[in-house]
């Protein structure tokens, strides 16, 4: 079945938004469509329909195509614990923990499982959009490549290159990125996209028609910047946003290993919440709502906190009245300890935790990951609001201790998390709390949002809303019957 690959002259030149918006593209005229990652690094992770877990980018992307996700769309993805290391994730399931060099040498078997899930995704739909990550232009990376051309070369596929022109300099980008590849992989690279423009395209023209003389390769088309479009990142932390009066204010401290931030994409978008990340040495705000996050490295994060003096803090504003919710990670920060006796997540060891909670977290081998639905306990939903969520859990940790009598939700008969007896405390292991209209109302109302502000945005109508807008994009902006050509449809 056909494959085309979309790559980058960098990272973050819109590939994902790209492959989502071809996606959406084919699969709004009834062609059968599913997206592929090689490999993926990144600390935003989704739970797949068979009990796997790969990139939350290429999750939205099986979203685009009208799919749930599934483990072969992302055979490799790198969840990196340290600097030099990273977990590696085969499939959909833990394969084990590796440092930067034993990973470089390893890709050749890591090939065996990317071209095993291609194969398996080729049998099953007509079509294969896949992305690449980061350059293929990256020299040190090339040798045993899976990500860009090694897998392109595998595959016999053609690619089509991403630019953005947004940072400047798209034409050194795309004509250095094409000289920097061998003769075969110039060979399958069949043209161009410039990604993110604004402005008069007649002032572009002139480029465009330098870059198709130069390299004697086509551009397909110019993509606009589009204002205000929100979709799932891969890593890195959005901080946009107007402040509002008489707004919630919500703080989320952006941790080293923070993991699933995408959580808070609902926040972001609801006109009744102030949500301000603080990154490391930045100055902590007065809130209503302070939330710890998803950790890929909970012992290391939480002695982060501490170095910035976020414990006083927390103290301070449960103090003065305000409410403190913990997401995966973060709820066990909340405990008296956590327990790493295996070195599962780093170092083997013990930290303490910021005691808000009474309960001890211990570190076990085997990821829980499920997807989950079920309703919010009275103590977090008032009669007012159903409490109705969904989401999914991806965490080692098991918890115990006198905390979780009053459990923050019950999902499919069995209690999760924790609810303090003053109520200000609350923790959860589930990921995408805020996706369900209900549970975001009643979980703000919890933190003192008033029951007659503005409701929660519906967050699964609203990908579907911004997935739409980029594939109307592609009928607008790029030379379609050349990708129909190049798709053999």
């Amino acid at each position: 079945m056909p494959t085309l690959m979309v790559q980058g002259t960098t990272s973050d030149a819109g590939k994902t938004t790209v492959v989502a918006a071809l996606c959406r593209w084919l699969a709004r005229q009834g062609v059968s469509v599913a997206p592929f990652k090689p490999q993926n690094m990144a600390l935003n992770s989704a739970v797949t329909i068979d009990g796997g877990e790969i990139g939350r980018s290429t999750a939205l992307q099986a979203l685009a195509c009208g799919l749930e996700p599934h483990s072969d769309m992302n055979p490799v993805l790198l969840k990196p614990q340290s600097d030099c290391g990273a977990q590696v994730i085969l499939r959909g399931k833990v394969h084990g923990n590796m440092d930067a060099l034993d990973y470089h040498a390893y890709k050749a078997e890591a090939m065996a499982s990317v071209m095993a899930s291609w194969r398996a995704l080729s049998e099953r739909y007509d079509v294969i959009i896949a992305e690449g990550a980061g350059s293929p232009a990256e020299i040190n990376l090339r040798a045993n490549d899976i990500a860009n051309m090694g897998f392109a070369e595998a595959a016999d596929c053609p690619v089509l290159l991403v630019g953005d022109i947004d940072k400047g300099g798209v034409f050194a980008q795309l004509v250095g990125t094409l000289e920097l590849l061998s003769e075969t992989e110039r060979a399958r690279t069949a043209g161009y996209i410039i990604n993110r423009f604004r402005g008069d395209i007649a002032l572009l023209e002139p480029g465009l028609d330098w870059l198709e003389t130069r390299t004697s390769k086509p551009v397909f088309g110019v993509l606009p910047f589009l204002h205000g479009l929100v979709v799932d990142s891969e890593d890195s932390v959005s901080t946009e946003g107007d402040s509002q009066a008489g707004a919630l204010n919500v703080v989320v401290p952006v941790l080293p290993r923070i993991s699933n931030h995408n959580d808070f994409d609902p926040l972001r978008l609801h006109p009744g919440v102030n949500l301000t990340f603080v990154g490391p040495d930045q100055p902590i705000p007065p809130s209503d709502l302070m939330i710890l996050p998803g950790s890929k490295s909970t012992r290391h994060d939480l002695q982060w906190l501490k170095q910035q003096g976020w414990p006083g803090v927390l103290r301070k504003h449960l103090r003065y009245g305000g409410k403190v919710l913990g997401i995966c990670g973060g709820f066990q920060m909340l405990g008296q300890w956590v327990d790493d006796p295996d070195g599962l997540e780093g170092e083997v060891g013990r930290t303490e935790g910021l005691g808000l909670l009474e309960m001890t977290t211990r570190m076990v081998a085997g990821k829980q990951l499920k997807q989950v639905s079920g309703t919010l306990t009275p103590s977090m939903a008032d009669a007012a609001t159903s409490g109705a969520m969904h989401g999914y859990e991806m965490h080692n940790g098991v918890t115990e201790g006198p905390a979780l009598v009053r459990p923050f939700a019950e999902l499919e008969g069995q209690p999760d998390g924790a609810v303090s007896y003053d109520d200000q405390i609350a923790g959860t292991y589930v990921h995408g709390l805020f996706d369900a209209p209900s549970a975001c109302d009643a979980i703000l109302a919890w933190a003192g949002l008033h029951q007659e502000a503005a409701q929660a945005v519906d967050y699964q109508s609203h990908r579907l809303q911004q997935l739409d807008r980029l594939a109307d994009q592609v009928e607008t902006c790029l030379d379609t019957d050349r990708l129909r050509r190049l798709l053999q449809l």
